[in-house]
C-alpha cells in the first residue's frame, strides 16, 4: 500500500509544481493573490455559511481553496496535503496574498496527529479528492475526528460513475471500470500531462486510483458517528472529463445535447453529532 501512495505522491509533486506556475488560468491563480476566491459557482453556492468559523482543508494541494476560504470569512484556514510541493507553493501563495493560513505536509490518514488533535468546524473536501485513498471508512474516522461536535463537512468530487467510463471518439461513453475497486487492487493509470491543458510533461506518469460506491462513502460517515445533511448528484463538473463534453459556464462542463447524461459529481454535507 505505502508503494501506491508514493507512487500518487511523486505523481503530485510533478502536477504541484506545474499548477502552482500555470499559465492557462485553469487555477486562478491572480484572483486569490488579490484576495478573491477560486471556488466554483457550485461549492460557492452549496457550502453554506463559513463566516467565523475554524476550517481545515484536506487535499488541499497548492492552496488557492484553502486561502479563498478565507478571504469568504473564515475566522482561521488550515490545509493539509501529503505533497511537500504542493505545501511549499501554498505557503507562497498565502505570502503573496498577504493571507493568514496554516499548512501541513502530511497523508490524510495521518491528519489527526499531524494537526495535533486539534478540531475545525468544517472539513473541505473537494474536486479529485478521494478516489485518491484506498479506504473511505478510515477516511471517513478522520474526518469525524477532526470535527467538533455539530461540525460539519462539505464534500464535493467527481461522481464515481463517471469514472467508470471511457469517452469515445464520437462522444459517447464506453463502460470500462468496475463500481468498486478492492484496496489491495487499484486502477492503475498513466499520463503524460496534467489536466489543465499545460504542455509541460509530468516525469513521474503512473497513478494509482481506487472507486467508492456512494453508498460506501454515505456509510462510511454513518458509521464514524455522522449524520447525512444531503447528497446531491450534479450534471455538470468543472473540468472537460470526457471529449464530448461543452462548456457551459466559467470552468463548468457537461455533456453535449443528444449524449446521454450521467452525474457527473456529487456532494456530500454531514454533521457530527453534538
Amino acid at each position: 500500500m505505502n508503494d501506491y501512495i508514493e507512487t500518487n505522491r511523486l505523481n503530485w509533486d510533478d502536477r504541484a509544481g506545474l499548477h502552482a506556475t500555470d499559465t492557462t488560468g485553469s487555477y486562478r491563480i491572480d484572483r486569490v493573490i488579490a484576495g478573491g476566491s477560486s471556488l466554483h459557482a457550485l461549492e460557492a453556492g452549496e457550502i453554506g455559511d463559513i463566516a467565523g468559523k475554524d476550517v481545515i482543508h484536506l487535499q488541499c494541494h497548492i492552496g488557492l481553496d484553502t486561502l479563498s476560504l478565507k478571504h469568504l470569512g473564515a475566522r482561521s484556514v488550515t490545509g493539509l496535503d501529503f505533497s511537500p510541493v504542493a505545501i511549499t507553493a501554498a505557503r507562497d501563495f498565502a505570502e503573496r496574498a498577504g493571507t493568514e493560513a496554516t499548512f501541513v505536509e502530511a497523508p490524510v490518514y495521518d491528519a489527526v496527529a499531524a494537526l495535533e488533535h486539534r478540531t475545525y468546524d468544517i472539513v473541505f473536501v473537494t474536486w479529485g479528492a478521494i478516489h485518491w485513498l484506498p479506504d473511505i471508512f478510515e477516511w471517513a474516522k478522520v474526518v469525524a475526528s477532526l470535527l467538533r461536535p455539530g461540525g460539519r463537512l462539505y464534500l464535493l468530487d467527481g461522481h464515481p460513475q463517471m469514472y467508470q467510463y471511457e469517452g469515445t471518439g464520437s462522444g459517447r461513453l464506453s463502460l470500462t471500470h468496475g463500481w468498486r475497486t478492492p484496496i489491495d487492487a487499484p486502477l492503475l493509470f498513466e499520463e503524460t500531462h496534467t489536466y489543465t491543458g499545460d504542455e509541460r510533461t509530468l516525469t513521474h506518469q503512473h497513478m494509482y486510483e481506487w472507486l467508492h460506491p456512494l453508498s460506501d462513502t454515505v456509510n462510511a460517515l454513518l458509521k464514524a458517528g455522522m449524520t447525512l445533511d444531503f447528497l446531491n448528484e450534479h450534471e455538470i463538473l468543472v473540468w472537460r472529463h470526457y471529449p464530448g463534453m461543452i462548456e457551459t459556464g466559467e470552468d463548468q462542463f457537461e455533456q453535449a445535447s443528444g449524449l446521454p447524461r450521467i452525474p457527473l459529481s456529487f456532494s456530500i454535507g454531514a454533521t457530527k453529532a453534538r
